[in-house]
């Protein structure tokens, strides 16, 4: 089968750890740009990809690349595209366009014309789904930049952090995704005793707990690609079924979470319950001076309060000193990883600090940053 080029979306500043875990899979990674890196495979590694990967966002298949500066080219390239590859009839579809630096510059009159061709309809009126992220239509991805035109379809469906344990959370949630990022740009090993303290929902103990079993993180959902013409459930439940198999009965080491709120402890709770994990972690209601650290060498990983605004900084000064105190007194042999939006609260820690990558989470810039000694 000829391979389809492919291309797996992930928050900017991840790409180098999406490109090492591909290659982990034994996808060869192509080109790294800012938001993803490409590559080449056929159905096989699209359906892997979408099951096992733990930073990517979304996988997409590049259809086509043309120009059009008219909608008389967009229509008349469009309409020559395999449509009916990727969408059953009658299934609803949606666009998701956007237009920089071209003649064709109006998004919703660019999605009303690809909705009619990937039809085969010419009569005005032609419907598409609206472009939500939880819609089950199938999305196509269309970049009209310099007047080239690219068409993408959608492979995976809600977005991948969505592993469907996440339904109770608290202040702040931490994508399933830069959690996972967080714990791989870390160097954390999945034996080694792992402990976040201020664990809020819990996410970080979660996707460790998963990454240390070995539990495929798309297990618990449902993928676009279900749904094409020619998908085969035989080799998907297959494949599924091989993923299950694989996944170790307990994780190997310690995992520990806490917080000092008890609706956040609550939340963890239940979210390592829905995934599987609640036998595999220690949660417990706990101030970070009274937090527990198996003997180590560990890792403390944690996504503590950015204090961004007003009236924070001075008590999250204190709180950035006590986790540098904490680690030098009760938790030697332990490496910290946090995500931090703010410098002059690092240097609170009083540690030798190294930046792994940069990303944004919840639209502030946050950095993870790593001291200490494992």
């Amino acid at each position: 089968m000829k391979k389809l080029e492919l291309f797996a979306m992930t928050a900017p500043g991840i790409e180098g750890i999406l490109a090492t875990e591909l290659s982990s899979m034994g996808v060869k990674p192509g080109e790294i740009v800012a938001g993803g890196v490409a590559f080449q495979g056929d159905i096989d590694v699209i359906r892997r990809v979408n099951l096992h990967s733990r930073v990517a966002n979304r996988v997409l298949v590049r259809l086509d690349e043309f120009h059009a500066s008219t909608f008389h080219e967009l229509e008349r390239r469009a309409k020559k595209m395999e449509w009916a590859r990727y969408l059953s009839p009658g299934e609803p579809v949606r666009f998701r366009v956007t237009c920089r630096k071209s003649r064709l510059y109006h998004s919703d009159a660019v999605a009303d014309r690809l909705v009619r061709a990937s039809r085969g309809e010419n009569a005005e009126g032609a419907e598409g789904a609206e472009d939500s992220d939880a819609d089950e239509s199938q999305l196509f991805v269309v970049r009209i930049l310099n007047d080239i035109c690219t068409i993408s379809a959608d492979t995976s469906g809600a977005l991948l952090h969505r592993r469907g344990y996440r339904q109770a959370i608290a202040k702040a949630p931490l994508r399933e995704t830069l959690a996972a990022a967080m714990l791989i740009g870390a160097g954390w090993h999945r034996k080694s005793p792992l402990v976040d303290p201020m664990c809020g929902s819990g996410t970080i103990a979660i996707e460790g707990a998963m990454m240390a079993r070995g539990i495929a993180p798309g297990l618990g959902r449902k993928f676009a690609f279900e749904k094409w013409p020619d998908h085969d459930e035989a080799k998907w439940k297959s494949l599924v079924g091989e993923a299950r198999q694989s996944a170790l009965p307990k994780a190997p080491g310690p995992i520990v979470a806490s917080d000092r709120d008890a609706g956040a402890v609550a939340a963890a709770l239940a979210n390592a319950e829905r995934a599987g994990v609640s036998n595999d972690i220690e949660v417990s209601e706990r101030t970070i001076s009274a937090a527990e650290f198996p003997l180590g060498p560990g890792w403390i990983v944690s996504n503590p309060p950015y204090g961004l605004r007003v009236g924070e900084s001075g008590p999250l000064r204190n709180l950035y000193s006590q986790i540098g105190k904490i680690l030098r007194d009760r938790a030697k042999g332990y490496l910290l990883a946090l995500l931090s939006a703010d410098r002059a609260l690092d240097a609170q820690l009083g540690l030798e600090l190294r930046e792994v990558f940069r990303t944004t989470n919840g639209g502030i810039p946050v950095r993870l940053v790593i001291g200490g000694k494992a």
